[in-house]
């Protein structure tokens, strides 16, 4: 009895680490050669990345190369580390006088809520609480005009408090948002909500999924840029 094999050779790949330093931050490089035309540099982690180029290039084309593309490495790797690191909590003033986001725009604290008596823990669980109301109220308010945009209708929204996601949405669609997003500009929420209404019809970030958000917010890369660069500022 004859059998038939498929057998896939895979393609033998040299793999080099290297070092370079760009403006005296050193920038792990992770090489890979192979059978290519283009050098491609893509971000890991912070000061970290990962370059495919064709066997042969040399190391010194590499390193210009990167100190080519420095300046974003630098910016990205920041912002990056930001998100890792999370939310920085804030100092609260003596009377209330700190500043608070809400809806993108500077507060004081004695403009959101009652300061008057209050401990700094009395405080920050007061001015969370804020945060909850208005954030489901005006999500409440801007959810269903996307609804309609997109034909989409979600099972449940809620508001809860997370360290690392903005928004989700389940497989059942059931949607959550961050309390925090009442910090943000309302395009921004705006934003958050066409993001997970599209994860209804398209749970991976492929292309369809971001023609779909991009067809009702061309410009939402925008607003991703500033949650990358605002998100630790947006916090009690």
């Amino acid at each position: 009895m004859n059998q038939n094999f498929d057998i896939e050779i895979l393609e033998e790949v040299e793999q080099v680490m290297l070092t370079i330093e760009i403006n005296n931050h050193p920038i792990t490089c992770h090489i890979e050669y192979g059978k290519r035309k283009k050098v491609s540099i893509t971000m890991d982690l912070p000061y970290m990345v990962t370059i495919k180029a064709p066997n042969g290039t040399s190391e010194e084309m590499i390193q210009q190369l990167v100190e080519q593309h420095g300046e974003v490495i630098l910016t990205k790797s920041a912002l990056m580390q930001q998100a890792l690191d999370g939310p920085q909590a804030k100092e609260y003033e003596e009377a209330g006088k700190g500043k608070f986001l809400l809806f993108g725009k500077e507060h004081a604290l004695h403009e959101l809520i009652d300061v008057e008596g209050c401990s700094e823990e009395d405080l920050r669980a007061n001015l969370k609480k804020f945060y909850f109301a208005e954030c489901k109220r005006m999500i409440g308010e801007r959810i269903g005009r996307y609804q309609q945009a997109l034909k989409v209708k979600p099972k449940s929204v809620d508001i809860v408090e997370s360290a690392t996601k903005w928004g989700s949405c389940s497989w059942d669609k059931k949607l959550t948002f961050n309390y925090r997003l009442a910090m943000a500009p309302l395009e921004v929420i705006d934003y958050v909500i066409i993001h997970e209404l599209c994860h209804i019809h398209h749970m991976n970030h492929d292309r369809s999924f971001w023609r779909r958000v991009g067809s009702i917010m061309p410009d939402y890369k925008a607003k991703e840029d500033y949650l990358m660069r605002n998100g630790r500022a947006m916090t009690l």
